[in-house]
């Protein structure tokens, strides 16, 4: 068997020239065209054609099954080795891809369960988070009465039964499992934007790189308003100065922007790839009407936190500490 599948790559190479030599002589091209001479045109119904063809058929049987000379079987592995890798991916279905990319596989046991997992979580509790944490808490920060507004909402949050559990379970531990894990999705993918720059490409990559910087965004910002400092569950009132404390500084507004804008980005974006790796919206046509509902639903979201955070740096500075009164302004910090 080592010997007749090389011999296959010389049946392809020297057997073709060979054959086009006897079919020129027959009076029939290698393509099963007639040549250009009408006086060598073979008579492909006469008796004589069929049996001239069969002749050449059994010629070529007995080859198969010949072995070559010492000297000609060594040149195989010499000067064939292009055509013998070819014969050998097509004669044996468990030969490796010598060429090309391996195919792709689903997802299977646990790993397909985490990627689900990963899927879930960024859509509830994580995508519901940002959704009531921006589009109703912060939104009430918006116009002259904001301070007052924010402080009777974040009172409301305060006071929900089991707060600690359910900033836990909700909140926390999920945020840690889908940022982390989209990390490792990341660290285990390989991007090629600049061998197939196809938009598919581009927008994996931009969910990527914008789900790094809004779990940064989000860590950062659920750590300095939850844990440091006063802590707004006993003290609502200093909410509103608290995230003002924070924002009158440029670096940290500007760090604001970015993480508010990669957030929305990531959450409108991600429930477009929810909908459809879920199967919730098939077709090329539903998918497309809902990217557009995704896109609009990301600049609402991005346009309601841009006009919270200037809400924060256009209004007076209010108390961001218990028991302390601040009246600096945004004039003064500038």
């Amino acid at each position: 068997m080592r010997i007749v599948i090389p011999f296959l790559s010389f049946l392809h190479s020297h057997g073709h020239r060979e054959g086009a030599r006897f079919h020129a002589h027959r009076g029939v091209t290698p393509y099963g065209k007639p040549p250009l001479d009408p006086s060598l045109r073979l008579n492909y119904g006469s008796a004589s054609g069929l049996r001239r063809l069969g002749a050449f058929a059994e010629h070529r049987s007995r080859e198969l099954t010949s072995l070559l000379p010492a000297q000609d079987n060594k040149g195989f592995f010499s000067h064939r080795w292009g055509d013998k890798e070819r014969f050998l991916a097509s004669a044996s279905s468990s030969a490796p891809v010598l060429h090309g990319v391996a195919p792709l596989r689903a997802g299977r046991g646990i790993s397909f369960f985490l990627r689900r997992l990963h899927s879930l979580t960024g859509i509830v509790p994580v995508g519901a988070f940002l959704f009531e944490h921006i589009l109703i808490s912060n939104s009430t920060a918006i116009g002259q009465n904001g301070p007052a507004a924010y402080a009777r909402q974040v009172t409301f949050l305060g006071n929900l039964p089991l707060v600690f559990f359910l900033e836990l379970f909700g909140i926390w531990l999920p945020i840690a499992y889908h940022g982390l894990y989209g990390f490792y999705i990341w660290y285990r993918g390989d991007a090629n934007n600049v061998s197939y720059p196809w938009s598919g490409n581009w927008m994996y990559t931009l969910q990527r790189w914008t789900g790094g910087i809004a779990f940064i965004y989000i860590v950062w910002h659920v750590y300095t308003m939850r844990f440091l400092g006063t802590d707004l569950h006993l003290d609502p009132s200093a909410s509103f100065g608290k995230v003002q404390h924070e924002v009158f500084q440029t670096p940290l507004f500007l760090f604001y922007v970015i993480g508010l804008i990669a957030a929305s980005w990531h959450f409108a974006y991600g429930i477009w790839l929810f909908c459809a790796k879920w199967g919730v919206v098939v077709g090329d046509i539903a998918q497309k009407r809902l990217l557009i509902l995704c896109l609009a639903f990301f600049f609402v979201l991005s346009g309601v936190g841009l006009a919270s955070l200037a809400s924060f740096r256009s209004l007076p500075q209010q108390p961001y500490q218990s028991g302390t009164v601040n009246d600096r302004n945004i004039t003064q910090l500038r």
